[in-house]
């Protein structure tokens, strides 16, 4: 009978192992599947991002460079032996041959030092406009090196659109500024170039200039443009890494997309493609979504049991850690207690004593604190206590220093590694911080709070028992409040005067 009943038991703990592994074995399947169309559908995507990348950059590299040879032509040109002999028709067509094989250009003008136009790929005689106050023909006037410039997106004054502007300047024979020629590229370029490409519900591309400042987005939207977002932590790695790909959200929008990005060539602008994460995920949400289903079939009766297992063990241990951290807290400050102090004071002062370091140990009283509960009453009592704790607690800043309330109105912290003069400064400290403490709703106001402290150190060359080094503070404490209160006292070391071993020090607070 007793067989029979081991081999019952035996067959059960199989059948409930079977229950419990088999589904498991199945997850785990599923699992390594489910994050292999993961993977494929970020693959695809990445792949997808980089190929738009291209050849949107190859676009806008090659566009802006015929641009800019029409720009190098007109420069040429207007130096050009007999240029400026020809009549104004014919030089017109001299300055602006290589215009007509750029596209997109909106307008295409040559001002002078004033910035006034002179030339005008568009017919004779040019169209009045003056554009000195421009970005870009300040900077052409201050640097004469500056070579090929894209501007800031702005309203072109002839056209009405928004454009970016590319620039050359121009010099006088004797190398001065001679003013700059100019041709506008309409941002509708962009816009055109990336329409009809699938970028998803929440997707988007963005060129930009190198100093931040968005050219233009697409899908497009006026308050876009211009918008700069230097010092966002995307550009950054846009611009610190010149080129690859990370996941983010949008400082425009804050949506998590896939950044696959490139600086365009040689030139100042930075493009991007964002692909929404959701968008990405959403094909291989929905397979994950039918495995799922069947998994919560199989596994959920063992899924729920490990649940409730699971969250008896995590009560348990959430109680048992509340039990550990009430037992070692004092209720009302929230500082260590008397018995977290005990066990502290003594793994510290071991350690001091094995690493021949300085201990020091301040016992600190608040003053007058019954008169406090007698007139004011316990709740603000309370309000005091609370208020000395984070005076105390505000005082010191090492890990390894430790504040604790004793019991009352009496407190202590532990420093270690530390000497009478550091622990001195510690008091110094402490007085400051109780100076602040008030509660205005009892009358009870900044400076009227004040506490006596006791100081005593366990030197580098001392044996010296916990009870002793308390006992030196306690003492130095009392001599404080026999003193007038609101000072700290420091327990005379016995190397100092090994005739008065008791001897205590005033210390002035500054």
């Amino acid at each position: 009978m007793k067989h029979q009943i081991k081999d019952l038991l035996h067959s059960s703990r199989l059948w409930v192992a079977l229950a419990v592994l088999a589904p498991i074995g199945m997850l785990m399947a599923s699992g390594a599947m489910l994050i292999e169309l993961r993977q494929d559908a970020w693959s695809e995507a990445q792949q997808t991002a980089s190929n738009l990348l291209q050849v949107i950059a190859r676009d806008v590299d090659r566009n802006i460079e015929v641009i800019d040879l029409s720009l190098q032509g007109a420069v040429e040109n207007l130096h050009a032996p007999k240029s400026a002999e020809a009549t104004p028709e014919l030089r017109q067509r001299i300055l602006f041959d290589r215009a007509a094989t750029a596209r997109d250009i909106g307008v295409m003008l040559i001002l002078d030092e004033n910035g006034d136009a002179v030339f005008d790929a568009n017919g004779v005689p040019p169209r009045t406009v003056n554009n000195s106050d421009r970005d870009y023909f300040q900077w052409h006037k201050k640097w004469p090196d500056l070579g090929l410039h894209i501007s800031r997106p702005v309203i072109s004054r002839l056209t009405g659109v928004p454009i970016t502007v590319l620039s050359r300047r121009i010099n006088k024979p004797d190398g001065s500024f001679g003013g700059i020629v100019l041709a506008s590229l309409r941002l509708s370029y962009f816009v055109r170039l990336c329409e009809n490409l699938g970028l998803g519900s929440n997707g988007g591309i963005n060129l930009y200039l190198r100093d931040g400042t968005r050219l233009v987005r697409y899908p497009y939207s006026d308050a876009d443009v211009g918008v700069n977002i230097a010092g966002t932590p995307n550009f950054d790695r846009f611009v610190a890494e010149g080129s690859g790909s990370f996941v983010g959200k949008s400082t425009r929008d804050g949506v998590e997309r896939l950044y696959t990005f490139t600086q365009i060539g040689e030139l100042p602008l930075v493009l991007n493609v964002g692909l929404a994460t959701a968008d990405i995920e959403g094909k291989w949400r929905s397979k994950a979504a039918v495995i799922a289903a069947v998994m919560v079939v199989l596994c959920g009766l063992a899924g729920g049991l490990a649940l409730l297992f699971g969250r008896e063990l995590r009560r348990r241990t959430a109680i048992q850690a509340e039990l550990a951290r009430l037992s070692s807290t004092d209720a009302l400050t929230g500082l260590f207690n008397r018995r977290h102090f005990d066990y502290e004071l003594e793994r510290a002062l071991g350690d001091a004593r094995r690493n021949r370091k300085s201990l020091s140990l301040l016992i600190v009283d608040a003053d007058h604190f019954k008169s406090v509960n007698d007139r004011h009453g316990h709740i603000v009592g309370d309000e005091v206590l609370k208020g000395l704790a984070r005076g105390l607690s505000a005082s010191v800043h090492r890990p390894g220093d430790l504040v604790c309330r004793l019991g009352g109105e009496e407190f202590a912290i532990i420093l270690q590694s530390t000497d009478r003069d550091g622990a001195l400064i510690v008091s110094q400290k402490v007085h400051s911080e109780i100076r602040q403490v008030a509660v205005e709703k009892a009358g009870i106001s900044a400076g009227s709070v004040t506490v006596s402290i006791g100081l005593a150190v366990a030197g580098q060359s001392e044996t010296m028992s916990v009870e002793t080094l308390y006992q030196r503070a306690d003492g130095a404490l009392y001599e404080a409040k026999a003193n007038g209160r609101n000072q700290t006292r420091c327990a005379v070391e016995p190397a100092e005067n090994d005739q008065q071993p008791h001897l205590l020090r005033l210390v002035k607070r500054s």
